[in-house]
């Protein structure tokens, strides 16, 4: 029997997020290894270059440059993969996020269940790279107050439904109804799984906007 549409679609993007997973490990393992053992050498040979100052100083420059570079690494691998998704799962990571940016200009609260399916990598990034763009939105250009993200599953058990309510300014006035690289970007993570993802007016009348996200996974 031949696989449908989604089916194959989840593979490629599963393909896609396990050559990532790969290539994050390669970086962290392999050259971030290799790159703070030659800042470590130099900067043991900087120590030791006490009576010659200027070559302690092409020394010293080139261990804190090394060290600049690892941390762009760093950066890279956690673009690919955030490493809160590897420590705690999915529901983990939004909670995280959640509690991270709650206090600072507004109040951030996450509803998300325990005892979710087994899900594909892909899904599981995309719903997190989804929350936490909506996030920044309501945040840095909607001026809201309070944030609330919600993830379900739909009734059949086949899709996520990830859901993220602010009180700012409407997506109207921010420009989130607009086709932004925001909204581009988190658009393209869900049509990529075969869902979708809607911003919209509030459905209860409250000033604010409500993004939407259908994530389905290929179950039969």
């Amino acid at each position: 029997m031949r696989d449908g549409p989604g089916r194959w679609r989840e593979r490629l993007i599963s393909a896609r997020e396990e050559e990532r997973r790969r290539l994050g490990r390669d970086l962290h393992d392999t050259l971030g290894a290799t790159l703070a053992g030659i800042r470590l050498r130099l900067e043991t040979a900087g120590a030791i270059l006490t009576d010659e100052p200027e070559a302690r100083r092409l020394v010293t420059e080139a261990a804190a440059e090394t060290g600049r570079l690892i941390e762009q690494i760093r950066c890279v691998v956690g673009d690919l993969r955030p490493p809160e998704l590897a420590d705690s799962g999915l529901p983990g990571a939004l909670r995280r996020l959640a509690a991270g940016l709650d206090g600072m200009s507004a109040t951030v609260t996450a509803d998300v269940p325990d005892g979710l399916p087994d899900l594909p990598p892909a899904l599981e990034l995309a719903a997190y790279r989804i929350a936490s763009e909506s996030l920044t939105n309501a945040l840095r250009h909607a001026s809201a107050s309070t944030v609330a993200v919600r993830l379900r599953t739909d009734p059949r058990g086949r899709a996520l439904i990830l859901e993220i309510t602010d009180d700012g300014v409407g997506a109207a006035s921010t420009g989130h109804g607009r086709r932004g690289t925001g909204l581009a970007s988190i658009s393209r993570r869900a049509e990529e799984l075969g869902g979708g993802c809607a911003v919209l007016p509030r459905p209860d009348g409250v000033r604010g906007t409500l993004v939407r996200a259908v994530l389905p996974w290929g179950r039969p």
